[in-house]
């Protein structure tokens, strides 16, 4: 072996010699990597400066093998920048690798004045900003893709202080769109002989109902209890989003009971509901890129081959912005709420602790404003509640309210206790989601329409408007 890198590094050598100024670098980034130079850098800290220089390298490269290479090194120095390098390389990305507005302009005058192939051709070259390509080739890197997905995790911490990388932001999600589209994801069923690491990422993923640790995990798991995950061949370890799903007999409200490590283990092949009770987005680079709708519609799919007696399809969902709603927002809350909810109310903002002591006798009260946020309260022409705004989108039915539905710390303080059931019909998904899709309308149960109806406003009122 050794003898073979030291030919090799001789041949390079002469070839170095012979070649032009201009094809130097690349073949002297070869002869320096072959005698152990570039590895005895690896482990000092990069600058931003020297990043982009390595960057502006990999986008002038036309060899794939020699790209590869290139790609690797940009990846290793960029993982070695600081906090305030990383800003800046942020900074250069915006500054030096966006779109030039001259050429647009150029390219744009010469579409209108001829609308010919040529013309549209070199606009859409010109539109694509260039940081767009060196990512493209960034991710050929051994584990590029993860840094890319990292990288965005990080940027998109640092959009509120700086709106002007928003065009990173944009460039990242539209390459990733394309690259988690559903024909790349691999959906695979977690179970308790899953390999450790993925199950470790489980624990530590979860965003609903927290995972306390491996007995919890173990039950979660178990027979009567289904697990599925997406992943990406370039992410073979690291799950992008996975759904939990209890088989039971009948839908269920409440998700303490289905969480106590100890419940009773029930027979699969009995249960008549599958209970979706909790979909967790693992990957924060990846906001934005839809795959819970592909993931809820394959699990449907699978469970009904394996479970034909499966006649019901339903979420056991939070509703997380219902006490901030009440408390915080400037929309009008259609009946004024009684002294005693307002007090709860303080004291779940006073006393992080605070328990469902005291709630009963608010109950109807709180079930009525519940279902009026959820059918009423919008942001812009969508649902305020993000969870709705998910699962409507997605095709399903807004079915049933859930008092006490969840009453722990977290419940109690985002919801009252509230949880809801999200029925997917299957014979009504598509009518469901374009409802949705194109007048943003609520599809509900009769039940949950008739609780959240808004006041009338009272008769004397009404006839003054009438006249």
């Amino acid at each position: 072996m050794e003898k073979t890198d030291r030919t090799m590094r001789t041949r390079f050598g002469s070839l170095l010699e012979r070649t032009s100024v201009g094809s130097r670098p690349f073949l002297d980034r070869i002869l320096r990597s072959l005698s152990g130079v570039a590895g005895a850098h690896a482990g000092r800290s990069r600058t931003a400066a020297e990043v982009v220089a390595l960057c502006r390298a990999l986008l002038s490269e036309r060899g794939e093998l020699s790209g590869a290479r290139l790609a690797t090194e940009v990846v290793e120095a960029y993982q070695t920048l600081s906090a305030a390098g990383l800003s800046e390389f942020f900074d250069i990305l915006v500054r030096e690798f966006s779109a030039d507005p001259a050429a647009i302009d150029a390219a744009a005058t010469a579409y209108a004045g001829d609308r010919s192939h040529a013309h549209l051709t070199r606009l859409q070259q010109v539109v694509e900003p260039p940081r767009q390509e060196l990512f493209r080739r960034l991710n050929v890197a051994p584990g590029g893709v993860g840094i890319l997905i990292d990288m965005r995790r990080i940027l998109l911490q640092t959009l509120r202080d700086h709106p002007e990388r928003a065009g990173i932001d944009s460039d990242l999600a539209h390459l990733f769109r394309s690259w988690f589209n559903r024909g790349f994801l691999v959906l695979r069923r977690i179970d308790w002989r899953t390999s450790a690491l993925i199950l470790e990422r489980l624990i530590h993923y979860e965003a609903v109902h927290q995972i306390q640790g491996w007995d919890d995990l173990r039950r979660r798991l178990d027979v009567d209890r289904r697990c599925y995950a997406f992943f990406h061949p370039a992410l073979p370890d690291e799950p992008l989003i996975f759904i939990e799903i209890a088989l039971t007999r009948d839908l269920q409200g409440a998700i303490q009971p289905l969480l106590a490590p100890a419940a009773p283990v029930a027979d699969p092949s009995t249960a008549n509901c599958a209970l979706f009770y909790s979909i967790t987005n693992c990957q924060e680079g990846l906001r934005g890129i839809s795959f819970g709708n592909f993931l809820i519609k394959q699990v449907v799919d699978d469970l009904s081959r394996v479970f034909p007696r499966l006649r019901t399809f339903a979420t056991l969902s939070p509703v997380p912005g219902f006490v901030d709603w009440l408390a915080t927002t400037g929309q009008p809350v259609p009946w004024p709420l009684s002294p005693m909810l307002r007090q709860y109310m303080e004291r779940l903002h006073g006393e992080p602790g605070a328990n469902v002591s005291g709630l009963e006798p608010m109950r109807d009260e709180a079930r009525r404003l519940c279902a009026y946020y959820l059918l009423h309260a919008k942001r812009g022409a969508a649902p305020l509640d993000s969870v709705a705004r998910f699962h409507l989108a997605n095709g399903a039915r807004l079915e049933r309210l859930n008092w006490m539905g969840d009453t722990s710390a977290t419940g109690l303080r985002r919801a009252l206790g509230f949880t809801v059931n999200y029925v997917y019909g299957l014979a009504d998904l598509e009518t469901n989601h374009e409802a949705y899709a194109h007048e943003y309308r609520v599809i509900a149960s009769r039940e949950l329409q008739r609780l959240g109806e808004p006041p009338r406003p009272p008769a004397g009122r009404a006839r003054a408007r009438h006249k």
